[in-house]
């Protein structure tokens, strides 16, 4: 079964002037001559995305879109029209935003945080503002201390309602981030806890042992670049230290901690000192 908005491995049917045919089961799929990989005979099979051209055609390609169906991302605006938008996802063929899933209306040039989905009428990819619908909390595929991608969604007043995974929502607080983040903007992270009515809160970067070790060892690094002294300790400015390190206060309080047991750093009046430079 072939996949429209997705990736097909499909085997090269036949050639032609314009292109090649692949084997879409039922049907043959016009790969255009520009995107056919040189040396490509009938039987070899190729990766291509499959989508509708502006004549409703099914075609393939093997340029690579920005997204795929289901897919959550932020996209830029390059047309607008009484019916719609058009965005610029990577492919010659713009996607389609009818004015009915608009949130408001859209403006040339600005990015809005989309998804790519089927339209049921006419089978065709389009996209969509209206994400919520596909969020839900109801039944959780995570769990507490789960690394997850997150994909910010809106701002509020105690922090940043983020999407996880693409599937649930969730809180990522004011405290737990020390910079402004971007509507779309996309960043690793863990589920800090889970809360009655599944209500989770997450955090950026990894949980646990894990999270500590991987800042203590980017603490090692930036302390070698820097001929093993580093003018950085725990009365430093919050701000200083996640200016130099990307990390907050507490969490390189525990990493140089860390670095302290295992013998590996010491602390100066001024700063933390590598132990060994080699």
């Amino acid at each position: 079964m072939i996949k429209i908005g997705a990736y097909n491995k499909l085997k090269v049917k036949k050639a032609a002037d314009f292109g090649v045919f692949l084997d879409g089961g039922d049907q043959e799929i016009l790969l255009p001559k520009r995107y056919v990989p040189a040396g490509t005979s009938p039987g070899d099979e190729l990766e291509v995305f499959l989508y509708h051209d502006s004549e409703n055609r099914l075609i393939a390609t093997t340029e690579k879109p920005k997204g795929v169906a289901g897919d959550i991302l932020l996209l830029k605006a390059v047309d607008v029209t009484d019916q719609g938008a058009f965005l610029d996802w990577g492919l010659m063929k713009d996607l389609f935003v009818p004015k009915s899933q608009q949130l408001s209306r859209m403006h040339k040039g600005q990015e809005y945080l989309v998804r790519i989905y089927i339209d049921n009428l006419s089978g065709r990819l389009a996209a969509t503002e209206k994400i919520d619908p596909y969020l839900s909390n109801e039944t959780l595929a995570v769990k507490e201390m789960d690394p997850v991608e997150l994909i910010v969604y809106r701002r509020t007043d105690i922090g940043y309602v983020v999407i996880i995974n693409g599937q649930h929502t969730g809180l990522l607080h004011f405290n737990d981030v020390f910079r402004p983040l971007d509507i779309g903007e996309r960043l690793p992270g863990f589920v800090k806890n889970i809360k009655a009515g599944n209500k989770i809160d997450v955090a950026p970067g990894q949980a646990g042992y894990k999270r500590v070790e991987d800042e203590g060892a980017k603490i090692l690094r930036l302390l070698r670049e820097n001929n093993g002294y580093l003018p950085y300790h725990d009365k430093s400015d919050p701000d200083e230290i996640y200016a130099f390190f990307g990390m907050s206060k507490k969490t390189f309080k525990m990493a140089a901690g860390s670095l302290y047991k295992q013998q590996l750093i010491t602390f100066t009046k001024s700063g933390i000192q590598l132990i060994s430079n080699e």
